[in-house]
């Protein structure tokens, strides 16, 4: 089994965080592709899947940009062993077992009631004054304030966050990666589309212990390429879903 993984950026030039990450990713064993300067997250996924010219059993790890894993290389083997699992869907960090209406799978409401599962760091950037940096110790996330969002105990859910999604060649084929006809946004609700077909396909998606700080605050505001897109999400699906 090998395992690969399909970076996607709209920029030429990769980021600190994206160079860190395909370091992280090659130093275990990940064949990295990166595919730069794109206009679609769905046609990039698409010839993402092509170039890596895997076997139907070998992992396919679709994932941002912005991310630092920060799990060691055993633990990151250990969890990514579900994927082969011939049930197994999608897994990733972050999920819900309780696709509302609305579509949002963060839903507040929902996670105070423990609908929700997996966790992830979040990195945002904070000013620090040059004066108060020491040259010798600083390290990769001098700069950051990291805050933990912990959605619930590891497990199945019907739906993932898109910060990291993994599975086999053969799941990502049965589950299609073109664009739905009725999104017109090309970077958003990529991760409820994919991962709710494999729920509904009869696959099981789970939450794994891969720890990881997402260097994003991931606000929606003015996002109006977000908001059409789960509009027609939940128009164009029968909700709730959950299992």
């Amino acid at each position: 089994m090998n395992l690969f993984a399909i970076i996607c950026t709209r920029e030429a030039k990769l980021s600190a965080t994206a160079v860190g990450l395909c370091n992280t990713l090659s130093s275990f064993k990940v064949h990295v592709k990166v595919i730069a300067k794109q206009n679609s997250i769905f046609e990039a996924y698409q010839k993402g899947l092509e170039l890596c010219k895997a076997d139907p059993t070998d992992i396919i790890i679709f994932c941002h940009d912005d991310i630092q894993i920060t799990s060691t290389y055993p633990q990151f083997i250990a969890a990514l062993v579900k994927c082969a699992e011939k049930k197994t869907g999608i897994v990733g960090p972050a999920g819900t077992t309780l696709l509302g209406k609305d579509a949002v799978w963060w839903n507040h409401e929902r996670w105070a009631k423990g609908y929700h599962r997996g966790q992830v760091s979040h990195g945002q950037e904070v000013t620090i004054e040059k004066t108060q940096i020491d040259p010798t110790t600083r390290n990769h996330n001098e700069g950051l304030q990291i805050s933990m969002s912990s959605y619930g105990p590891y497990g199945q859910v019907v739906v993932l966050d898109g910060l990291f999604l993994a599975a086999r060649k053969e799941v990502w084929e049965h589950v299609g990666l073109q664009k739905p006809k009725y999104f017109e946004g090309e970077w958003d609700f990529y991760d409820i589309h994919y991962t709710s077909k494999a729920h509904l396909l009869g696959y099981r998606n789970y939450t794994i212990p891969i720890d990881m700080i997402h260097k994003s605050g991931g606000a929606i505001e003015g996002r109006t390429s977000w908001l059409k897109n789960r509009e027609a999400f939940a128009a164009n699906t029968k909700l709730p879903l959950e299992i």
